[in-house]
C-alpha cells in the first residue's frame, strides 16, 4: 500500500498524515531482550504470588491466551510453564525516552499514549521524506537500531485508523489505510477492532445486531446516541473513516493514581490505613516530581467480591504536602466505614491539577 492514494473518495480538505506507533509487547520483549534465557519463552510480567496481576505478556504467553491485567492466577493455568518476571519500571521508562528522541527527528506534534505507544502528525516531517509511510519505515529501523525492539506502526490520514492500522497484522508490522480505502476498510472490520469499544460495548452492540462497520454505519445517529450517550457521536463518525481528532503534542493530564492489590483480604480500619500509606507515597511523590498540585483527592475500594467503590474530596486549594494528602484519604477510609466485606485493593486518584510550583515552601516527596 501506499499513501499516495487516490484523491477520490477521500476526506474534505487538507489530508493529514498521521502514524501510530505502538511496541510489540513492550515490558515483555524488554525482559527478554536483557535476559537471553527469556527469549522464546512464555513470560507474565508482574506479580506470580495468587493474587498478582499480569502486566504484559510476551507473544509466546499470548498464544495461551495469556492477557494484560488478567489475575496471575488464570495465567498460571492457562500456561503452566509461563516464567513470572518483576517489573523494572525505571528501565521501561529510560527506554521509552529513547523511543521518544527517535519521535523527535520526524516530528515535534508527538502525543504519548503510553510507554509504549504514540501518535505523531507528520503532515510536515523534519527529515523532507516523500510519505508518511517512508517516515514509519525509518522510526521503526531507528527504534530496532538504537534499542534492539520491534515496534508496529499504522499510517492514515486519522487517529482512529492510523490505530486501527498498527493493530491490524501485528507483530512486527507496518500497515497503511489510504484516504481512498478509509470508508470501505471500516466497513468490513469487525466491531470488536474498533478503537474505543471495549467489551462491554462490543457486548452491547452485538446484542443490538451491530457486528461489523457496515452495520455501524447503518445506524442513524439518533439511534446511537440513544444507545450509546456521548460516545455515539463518535461512533457514528468513525464507522465512516471520519477523525477529526489532532495529535496533541502537550496534553494535559487530567488524572494521576496508584493502586495496589493485596496478598490477603482486611476489613480493620488500622491495617487498612497502614497499607494505604505506601499507595499514598507513590502518588505524592509522581504528582511533586511532575509539579502537579490536585484539589480533588478520590479512594478505591475493591472487595472481595470484585465490587468496588469510589470517595472523593474536592478541596478549595491544591493539596499542601504529603501530610495534607494523608489527612484527606485516610478521612475518605474512614467515612467507608463500617465494611461489609473485606478489601482486597486500595487505590488513589489525584484529579483537578494546578500546574506549576506551590507558592511558599512545599514538602516534595522524593521522585519515583
Amino acid at each position: 500500500m501506499s499513501t499516495d492514494g487516490s484523491p477520490q473518495d477521500a476526506p474534505a480538505g487538507p489530508v493529514r498524515k498521521i502514524i501510530h506507533i505502538d511496541m510489540d509487547a513492550f515490558y515483555a520483549s524488554v525482559e527478554q531482550r536483557d535476559d537471553p534465557a527469556l527469549r522464546g519463552r512464555p513470560i507474565a510480567v508482574g506479580g506470580a504470588r495468587m493474587r498478582g496481576v499480569v502486566a504484559a505478556a510476551s507473544y509466546e504467553a499470548r498464544a495461551f491466551g495469556v492477557r494484560s491485567a488478567m489475575p496471575s492466577a488464570t495465567a498460571r493455568r492457562l500456561c503452566p510453564d509461563l516464567v513470572f518476571v518483576k517489573p523494572r519500571f525505571d528501565a521501561y521508562r529510560a527506554i521509552s525516552e529513547e523511543i521518544r528522541a527517535v519521535f523527535a527527528e520526524h516530528t515535534a506534534l508527538i502525543e504519548p499514549v503510553a510507554l509504549d505507544e504514540a501518535y505523531l502528525d507528520v503532515t510536515e516531517n523534519r527529515r523532507g521524506l516523500a510519505s508518511a509511510t517512508e517516515v514509519a519505515r525509518a522510526i521503526r529501523a531507528a527504534i530496532l537500531a538504537r534499542t534492539g525492539l520491534v515496534a508496529s506502526a499504522g499510517v492514515s490520514y486519522n487517529k482512529f485508523l492510523a490505530k486501527v492500522a498498527s493493530d491490524y497484522r501485528k507483530p512486527d508490522a507496518l500497515f497503511v489505510i489510504t484516504p481512498a480505502q478509509g470508508p470501505r476498510f471500516v466497513e468490513d472490520l469487525p466491531i470488536g477492532r474498533f478503537h474505543g469499544v471495549g467489551p462491554v460495548t462490543e457486548a452491547k452492540m452485538r446484542r443490538l445486531g451491530i457486528l461489523t462497520g457496515r452495520d455501524l454505519k447503518a445506524r442513524p445517529l439518533e439511534e446511537l446516541v440513544a444507545a450509546f450517550g456521548s460516545a455515539g457521536p463518535y461512533y457514528h463518525a468513525v464507522a465512516r473513516g471520519i477523525d477529526d481528532r489532532p495529535v496533541r503534542a502537550h496534553r494535559i493530564r487530567k488524572s494521576l493514581g496508584a493502586e495496589s492489590t493485596f496478598p490477603d483480604d482486611a476489613t480493620a480500619l488500622p491495617v487498612l490505613s497502614e497499607r494505604l500509606r505506601p499507595i499514598l507515597d507513590k502518588v505524592w511523590d509522581a504528582a511533586a516530581a511532575k509539579e502537579m498540585r490536585a484539589r480533588t483527592v478520590t479512594l478505591k475500594l475493591k472487595f472481595s467480591d470484585f465490587a468496588q467503590i469510589t470517595r472523593a474530596r474536592s478541596l478549595p486549594a491544591p493539596v499542601a504536602d504529603r501530610a495534607a494528602l494523608e489527612r484527606v484519604a485516610l478521612g475518605l477510609l474512614a467515612d467507608a466505614f463500617p465494611l461489609r466485606r473485606s478489601v482486597r485493593l486500595i487505590g488513589v486518584t489525584l484529579s483537578a491539577f494546578e500546574h506549576g510550583p506551590a507558592e511558599g515552601p512545599r514538602q516534595l516527596g522524593l521522585g519515583l
